[in-house]
């Protein structure tokens, strides 16, 4: 059964691309109404996440929120799917690269680079960063449980030149291309929910206290990267503009939790601004701080 379904995957895939556009987010407009007033996914997640984010929204607020929420997932899983087997010419068509100088000017710097964003927009979309980079790129992801969809995204990730790299092999990887005279760009999605340990680092996100994934820090500072921040913003349905912010050309002249909370301060700002956009159904705050939980926010 998995592997019929990452069959019949494909041949959506396939069918969505002779669409046009504007037939293609009619099938968003059918699975938003699946999602949020059928089956209802997620929907006691979604609610409790933005009520403790906003507590000071009123809840016809928050409902108008959750709606425009489901209907950007609609509009990702159309998108996502097409992407599976999307040409790059049509790609285009739905990503606008603002400016790549940023990330040029840091290669004629022979600077790596770890550029650290978050789950808003759409971030299968971020396998265009080659179009704009002479760096090798490096995603990180997490493998699918599913073999066959699996095989599917990892293809579809490196379609433009990317390297998919898991997390348990990701500093390995960048010390190959580094021993190789390869200049890197590391991507990490990374407002993920860490595992719960002693040491892990807690600060507030979005009124809540929130415990941190420290990757993009530690690798950036093991290789002195320089960190940029990138994002998709959304100026309409099928059409996003990848963006660039330099945060730091020499990341081992960062204090202690700087870069971390530099970046997360940049997507708080982002979510607030435009909440719709970011991923609501996960259960980002699972995990509760506890008294024999080591606290190290400075």
């Amino acid at each position: 059964m998995k592997q019929l379904g990452a069959y019949f995957t494909l041949i959506l895939s396939y069918f969505f691309n002779l669409l046009p556009k504007f037939i293609l987010y009619r099938f968003a407009d059918v699975f938003y109404i699946i999602l949020f007033d059928i089956i209802r996914y997620r929907r006691k997640v979604v609610f409790k996440n933005l009520k403790n984010s906003f507590p000071e929204k009123s809840d016809r607020e928050i409902y108008k929120i959750a709606r425009k929420f489901y209907l950007h997932l609609s509009d990702t899983f159309v998108e996502n799917c097409a992407l599976l087997t999307m040409s790059k010419k049509r790609t285009l068509k739905f990503v606008q690269i603002d400016n790549s100088n940023l990330i040029n000017n840091l290669f004629d710097k022979n600077k790596n680079i770890v550029a650290v964003t978050g789950h808003y927009g759409n971030w299968e979309m971020f396998l265009t960063i080659p179009l704009l980079s002479s760096h090798q790129v490096l995603g990180v992801y997490k493998p699918l449980n599913n073999k066959y969809f699996d095989r599917i995204f990892y293809k579809m990730r490196q379609k433009f030149g990317a390297h998919p790299v898991t997390m348990h092999n990701t500093y390995k990887s960048v010390l190959e291309y580094k021993r190789n005279n390869k200049l890197t760009l590391l991507g990490l999605i990374a407002d993920q929910r860490p595992q719960k340990q002693a040491g892990n680092y807690w600060t507030k996100f979005l009124n809540q206290d929130t415990v941190v994934f420290l990757g993009p820090e530690k690798l950036s500072q093991k290789l002195n990267a320089s960190v940029v921040f990138v994002y998709l913003e959304k100026k309409q349905r099928g059409k996003y503009i990848l963006k660039t912010k330099l945060l730091f050309e020499n990341s081992e002249d960062c204090k202690p939790y700087e870069i971390t909370n530099t970046y997360l301060s940049i997507l708080e700002k982002m979510i607030i601004n435009k909440p719709q956009y970011w991923l609501w159904s996960h259960k980002r705050w699972k995990h509760k701080r506890e008294h024999n939980f080591v606290n190290v926010e400075q």
